[in-house]
């Protein structure tokens, strides 16, 4: 099938633009659509059950490593490391991944976060071998950032060339319904912890529990993506652009398409704020600030996270048939309004917490469902996978991983508890203007050698920098 592409694409160059000469797609039957999306959503919910799982667990990795003062900052100061290693990893993995293919970085990068996960349920606390204990668990930390700077821009790239143009948006969202997925199963079977043994015994022993549960999630997404075919918008690419993606596709990278991932890096900005203030940094929030007991708060996280997930594909399917334009901008406009409301009817109690967070939640869904069908359709496919990992990524560490952090440090410094909601509504302002300049890639064919957009007649020449 792939040298069959190939002599098409050879064909294809006397007269690219015209479409009747371009060369037919191959495309992939609903079943292996379907494996491909399933492999893609088990990775990145085992990458996203770590970070959910880290930020419901707080308190526990507070008391054992950092027992004190500032305690808690620490801790989430070590989520902030982990995504200082993201950049380096989407600048490595990335053109690995353009070069050598997407299915074969993807297996590694769910191997190194699962076992890194399940590690940090292996160690020693501060108590039995002192300063090592922190140590270790932010070497854990950098391990899990380096192969998630690779995981979730190969893993949107990979169904994003899977999925049919005209339901790119349907397919691309369960890789979001994985996100969620990740989040609300590190939170549920926190919270079982917490009913069954109670939280002395989770504070104890049982925290270590759902970290070693990684393992076996681990091994099911490297066997699921192990047993798939590469990419076929990968397979069809020549074997001269391959070889330009290491070097000189790197270099085209930043010379030829800085102004998309100029793009992409702002539209991050207001996704991961959003994200990470809402769905990581909100445990720490509803119990410090708000005084939810930790069962309550693990309670509100599932029950919306879960609600969230259930619309998921709702908002995939609807960017496919208005746009994914309209849907960021309704969606970044309607937080920057609501943001400043919901964290107010939050303090209130429970149900209050509850349905703010549902709200805040369902607003964040036409920015959360169509990243799969957004960021990889911005770039041309010899250059895809970096240039969506490595701009999602620069942003992330810099924007997205410190949120908890800022937003603790802020609140501690000025006692204003309305802090997250106003830095949820700047990172929403800077998403608007970066989707303004961003084109419309709704149907929009993500193969050949061009950027996409709708409407476009795919290009197949070779990339700047390859060898003849």
């Amino acid at each position: 099938m792939a040298q069959e592409s190939k002599n098409h694409i050879h064909a294809s160059r006397t007269s690219v633009s015209d479409p009747s000469t371009a060369p037919a797609p191959v495309e992939p039957d609903l079943k292996t659509v379907r494996k491909a999306v399933g492999a893609s959503a088990i990775g990145n919910a085992t990458e996203w059950f770590d970070y959910g799982l880290y930020a419901v667990s707080t308190a526990y990795l507070t008391h054992h490593f950092f027992p004190g003062g500032n305690g808690q900052l620490w801790t989430l100061s070590l989520l902030a490391l982990s995504f200082i290693m993201r950049p380096i990893g989407g600048i490595i993995w990335g053109p690995i991944g353009d070069k050598l293919g997407r299915k074969g970085v993807l297996a590694m990068t769910i191997v190194l976060m699962a076992g890194a996960t399940f590690c940090i349920g292996l160690i020693p606390d501060v108590n039995t071998i002192g300063v090592f204990a922190p140590i270790t668990l932010a070497v854990l930390r950098v391990i899990q950032g380096f192969s998630s700077g690779g995981e979730y821009g190969g893993a949107a790239t990979f169904m994003a060339e899977y999925a049919p143009d005209k339901r790119r948006g349907f397919y691309g969202s369960f890789l979001e319904f994985g996100t969620l997925g990740g989040f609300a199963f590190g939170s549920l079977i926190v919270l079982i912890g917490e009913l069954t043994l109670g939280n002395d015994t989770m504070m104890e022993w049982g925290w270590r529990v759902p970290f070693l549960v990684a393992g076996p999630l681990g091994l099911i997404g490297w066997y699921l993506r192990s047993k798939l075919s590469e990419s076929p918008i990968f397979e069809e690419l020549e074997d001269t652009q391959r070889e330009s993606s290491m070097g000189g596709g790197l270099r085209d990278l930043f010379t030829g398409h800085f102004r998309q991932m100029s793009i992409v890096f702002g539209l991050v900005v207001a996704v991961n704020v959003v994200n990470y203030t809402l769905l990581t940094y909100m445990p720490t929030y509803l119990e410090s600030s708000v005084g939810m007991e930790s069962s309550t708060t693990l309670t509100v996280m599932f029950i919306a996270q879960f609600a969230m997930m259930l619309v998921m594909p709702l908002g995939g399917a609807l960017s496919d048939k208005i746009g994914r334009k309209p849907m960021w901008f309704t969606s970044m406009i309607a937080l920057f309004v609501l943001a400043v409301p919901m964290y107010m009817l939050m303090a209130q109690g429970f149900w209050f917490a509850l349905i703010g967070f549902a709200v805040l939640g369902l607003l964040y869904i036409p920015q959360l469902s169509t990243i799969s069908a957004t960021f990889p359709a911005m770039f041309p496919a010899p250059v895809r996978y970096a240039g969506f990992a490595i701009s999602y990524n620069v942003s992330t560490m810099i924007f997205g991983g410190t949120s908890p952090m800022v937003n603790e440090a802020l609140i501690g410094a000025t006692g204003n508890d309305l802090v997250p909601a106003y830095y949820m509504m700047g990172a929403c302002l800077i998403g608007f203007v970066a989707s303004l300049f961003m084109k419309e890639t709704k149907g929009a064919s993500l193969r050949g050698t061009d950027v996409p957009e709708t409407g476009k007649v795919p290009v197949f020449e070779p990339v700047a920098g390859a060898a003849r």
